[in-house]
């Protein structure tokens, strides 16, 4: 009996440590589809750094940058990565819910309205009288009002169309639309599988040289997720700048973790894709200066001010609503030399 005791003691020790020990799961949704940019995370995974944080990151694609911070403010997820805008949104209409952003990688903002360089359309006031389109979900179409207003553009002016991401480039190339809403690298590469040379063919209108300098995709969390457990969030924001550097480096062996959840893609357009964002995306000025995950207060605080006058938002969320470097690893860890 004594020695039943003991063993049922020693038992009920053993899955006490054990439970003390399980991984704290986190369920992550993704910008988009998977593709090239979102290696890092990937290899993250793949390469044990989530597990040796005390984590197990369950990743789900998404459907458009601004979805991922509304799905974490439902509570369908922990965690996501998505557009920094979204979350001002967010915090200024339901700031018990909104997520907070925890880790910019975007610091170029990619919001553009393209064109063919045929149309004649150049600046913003062209684009009166047109028909611009893009999907429901797209960042740039969600933060057209607050364009419009900051370029000078009659909206009212303005035909605003949706459709899916896969006939955006198609309608723009055939002339169904005028000019198309999206993310520069996302339209670059779709017109390129259609067989249109964006260089050539294309013109850019950049949400940022027109009064909109914003912050674009972060990692973002939940409220829940950064009271309740902060060190699972410092184990993830660490894992994933660990293998961003990694992948910065060499992204061969970022590019083999895409290609293992979708084999169907083309590893050399997404490579492209992937170095593309790295360069115009990620790399800013700013970064080199305060280091990747990291955002400049003023400028933050610039663009939550604009949102809130633009798109007339009933509350102006403070900085700290919306990011926070409390969960940040340390500069020397996050330099992009």
């Amino acid at each position: 009996m004594k020695l039943r005791t003991i063993l049922a003691a020693g038992l009920l020790a053993f899955c006490a440590a054990a439970q003390a020990q399980a991984p704290t799961r986190v369920k992550f949704i993704l910008n988009w589809k998977y593709y090239g940019p979102q290696a890092w995370f990937f290899l993250a995974q793949d390469k044990g750094y989530f597990k040796a944080e005390g984590l197990e990151v369950d990743f789900d694609q998404g459907d458009g940058s601004p979805g991922a911070p509304i799905k974490v403010a439902q509570g369908a997820y922990d965690a996501g990565f998505g557009d920094l805008p979204t979350v001002i949104q967010l915090a200024a209409q339901r700031p018990a819910e909104a997520p907070i952003g925890v880790y910019m990688m975007y610091s170029n903002p990619p919001y553009v309205i393209a064109v063919k360089k045929a149309s004649g359309i150049t600046k913003p006031k062209d684009l009166e009288g047109k028909t611009i389109g893009g999907p429901a979900n797209d960042g740039a179409l969600r933060l057209w009002p607050a364009f419009a207003k900051t370029a000078g553009i009659d909206a009212s002016k303005v035909k605003v169309e949706n459709m899916t991401a896969n006939l955006r480039e198609q309608m723009l190339m055939r002339g169904q639309i005028d000019a198309a809403f999206g993310f520069l690298q996302t339209i670059w590469f779709s017109a390129k599988a259609i067989g249109v040379d964006p260089a050539k063919e294309l013109h850019f209108i950049f949400y940022a040289d027109h009064g909109l300098p914003l912050y674009s995709n972060s990692v973002v969390v939940s409220q829940k997720l950064a009271k309740e457990k902060p060190e699972a969030v410092r184990g993830l924001v660490r894992a994933i700048n660990r293998a961003f550097h990694e992948v910065r480096a060499n992204p061969e062996p970022g590019m083999d973790a895409v290609m293992r959840r979708e084999p169907l893609l083309k590893r050399e357009v997404e490579k492209e894709r992937l170095l593309q964002t790295i360069q115009y995306e990620v790399l800013s000025s700013e970064m080199k200066k305060i280091g990747i995950g990291d955002v400049d207060p003023e400028r933050l605080k610039k663009g939550i001010e604009l949102l809130v006058d633009n798109l007339k938002l009933p509350r102006t969320p403070s900085s700290e609503e919306v990011f926070t470097r409390a969960f940040l690893p340390p500069r020397a860890e996050r330099d992009l030399k």
